[in-house]
């Protein structure tokens, strides 16, 4: 009698719970098939935009240590490069997402690609002129267009199959952006940074071109700068082929698209409102901004070792070949291990490799800084997802484009290491060490996102158990 009554005290609580509770965000990550197969040929030629912007933040990244020297400017000057490469993000994300909400995920495709194209074509001027500052701006629009595709692929695949699998999905997609990133460094390795003459090296290890007069400087630069730009070229007609054959490709209609029966304040104050989607989208600054920071100094690690640009380019690559496979493996662990509960302990395997990096000198310190990549492997598509899964359905473009907008974080923070790294020394320690403090700090909040949305989820699971429990008693 007495558990009789408090069933019946908890039923008006309940009955609110049985129509706003999601039985598929309780349940396990790992049910139903992962695109359906109506789907498939789309989700195939979508995940194929992300290699396309793999690359073309990969073969940036070396770049900063390459302009430095190039154009003989500091190591925060030369970071300016990554806070334009990632300031164009910042600047498109939002409009992206509302041309998604006027139009469609499609158009919101080919005007990524369109703008990528124009972006690496402009890198043929920019060299002819030599300046640093033509080669930021064209970084800038290039990166207009990764921030249309981003915006739109990444909520294109998420919807394209069950919502309870949709992390899993985008973990997948997510793992060919590996892909080209590790065609970048290569293209990087094997093809731009071996063949610049502004990093040759005397017998003791010392760079030769800033000992050289004015007028030899100047026909090395114009070689240099020749090198640098042809891999932009290429990748530019590759993304015109793209344009082409998406263009002619029928494309389904999803939720989120062609949605502006919401108004942009509501999705706002929505947005605002929902911790897990706004601590998300702080954990996403963060994370990118570590991302950035481990694989853009790796050179500069390896160089305060004695390391050549173009072998340091090499541990890049390793990086990048432990990012690819902690990728694959951790969306098929995702089956029997909570996407929150992996996100947690990843951020825990990254954070006690940074020590490392930080508090070891020599090539063991360089290994651990390797190591991170594998543990980050997961952590942008794991947040993105965890972040917009319990977002309405009419506000993803826009919560999708926040989330692409904390890409600016790969902007902010990089030009503020690269400070660290010009001071030579911090506290008697190296400052190249010491300057991974920050990407140490970004991976402790990571750590603790993934704690907190796994006991959310648990919550979610109590009170499904809950839920349960009143339906029987109804019956």
């Amino acid at each position: 009698m007495n558990n009789d009554h408090t069933s019946r005290q908890h039923l008006p609580s309940l009955a609110r719970l049985e129509e706003t509770l999601d039985p598929s965000r309780t349940g396990g990550d790992g049910g139903g098939p992962l695109v359906e197969r109506k789907y498939l040929f789309t989700f195939i030629l979508i995940t194929s935009l992300f290699a396309l912007w793999g690359f073309a933040n990969d073969i940036t990244n070396p770049m900063v240590a390459a302009f430095q020297t190039l154009m003989e400017i500091s190591a925060a000057k030369a970071s300016m490069v990554q806070f334009a490469f990632y300031g164009g993000y910042a600047t498109m994300a939002v409009p992206a997402a509302l041309f998604i909400r006027k139009y469609s995920y499609k158009v919101c495709v080919l005007i990524g690609l369109g703008l990528y194209a124009v972006g690496a074509f402009l890198f043929i001027p920019a060299a002819q002129f030599q300046e640093f500052t033509f080669f930021c701006v064209s970084l800038y629009i290039l990166t207009f267009g990764l921030a249309f595709l981003e915006t739109s692929a990444n909520p294109f695949i998420l919807s394209l199959g069950p919502k309870e699998n949709s992390t899993r999905r985008l973990n997948l997609a997510q793992a060919f952006n590996p892909v080209g990133s590790l065609s970048g460094m290569a293209v990087a390795s094997f093809i731009v940074l071996p063949n610049l003459l502004s990093d040759k090296r005397d017998a003791a290890g010392q760079i030769i071109f800033h000992g050289l007069s004015e007028a030899e400087k100047a026909d090395i630069r114009l070689h240099d700068l020749a090198i640098i730009r042809d891999p932009y070229v290429a990748i530019g007609l590759v993304v015109l082929m793209m344009f082409i054959i998406i263009a002619l490709t029928k494309m389904p209609s999803l939720k989120g698209e062609n949605d502006a029966n919401t108004s942009a304040r509501t999705t706002l104050s929505r947005l605002w409102h929902n911790k897990i989607y706004r601590n998300g989208v702080l954990a996403q600054v963060l994370y990118v901004a570590a991302q950035i920071m481990v694989w853009t100094f790796i050179i500069q690690y390896a160089d305060h070792l004695g390391i050549d640009k173009a072998t340091a380019q090499r541990y890049n690559i390793l990086a990048m070949s432990l990012s690819l496979t902690g990728r694959f493996l951790g969306t098929y662990i995702m089956k029997w291990v909570n996407q929150r509960r992996l996100l947690m302990l990843f951020g825990i395997g990254a954070s006690f490799c940074t020590l490392g990096a930080i508090c070891i000198e020599g090539l063991w310190g360089l290994y651990s800084l390797i190591c991170i990549s594998l543990f980050m492997s997961i952590m942008f598509p794991s947040i993105y997802g965890i972040a917009l899964e319990d977002v309405h359905s009419e506000d993803t473009s826009l919560g999708a484009a926040f989330l692409v907008m904390a890409i600016v974080g790969g902007a902010l923070m990089p030009p503020l290491q690269g400070h660290l790294i010009d001071q030579q020394v911090i506290f008697g320690w190296p400052a190249v060490n010491f300057s991974f403090i920050l990407p140490f700090i970004c991976f402790i909040f990571i750590t603790i996102y993934g704690f907190q949305t796994f006991k959310e989820k648990e919550r979610f699971k109590d009170m499904n158990i809950e839920l349960n429990e009143y339906k029987e008693c109804k019956r």
